[in-house]
């Protein structure tokens, strides 16, 4: 089974958060787009990308645009994940017992990235690193809050253009 593809359905779902509060994703598509970035602590590619993610969501997070961790590790250990990353947006549980997400999702790897339209159609699967993907994503994320693009990558940083998941 691969992850979902562009114009496929978003599966609805209701997650908690590190915080102890309900994500539901049709509430957040009422407000805008969705960025879900599925993962686990220890993923050395989710290390990698998380940071990245986190500039796009300082540059562009806004009330519109729900940009969200879904990790598939349990609690203590992914707030540990996010402060040694940086990571402040805000991340949800996928309950180890049976990933019921991850799996309607059809998750294979770790990171999977999806870009969820308002409409609730997946506009972007992203499986792995892609620097494309992410610069795409942060392109949307801009023409999304209305905002000038902010570059995600810095000119002195080696980039990875692709690595597997």
């Amino acid at each position: 089974m691969v992850a979902l593809s562009a114009g496929t359905a978003a599966p609805d779902f209701r997650l908690p958060t590190v915080q102890d509060d309900q994500f539901s994703l049709r509430e957040a598509l009422a407000r805008g787009p969705v960025v879900a970035a599925f993962f686990k602590i220890s993923c050395p590619v989710c290390q990698y990308a998380f940071p990245f993610l986190e500039r796009i969501y300082r540059a562009h997070g806004h009330r519109s645009l729900s940009l969200l961790g879904i990790s598939q590790n349990g609690k203590k250990d992914t707030l540990a994940f996010r402060k040694e990353y940086g990571v402040t947006f805000p991340v949800l549980l996928d309950n180890p017992d049976g990933f019921a997400v991850s799996n309607a999702y059809g998750l294979t790897n770790v990171p999977t990235i999806f870009w969820i339209a308002q409409d609730g159609t997946i506009a972007i699967s992203s499986v792995g690193w892609s620097r494309q993907d992410i610069l795409e994503i942060s392109r949307r994320a801009a023409d999304s809050a209305g905002h000038e693009l902010v570059p995600v990558f810095q000119p002195d940083e080696q980039v990875a253009d692709f690595r597997p998941g």
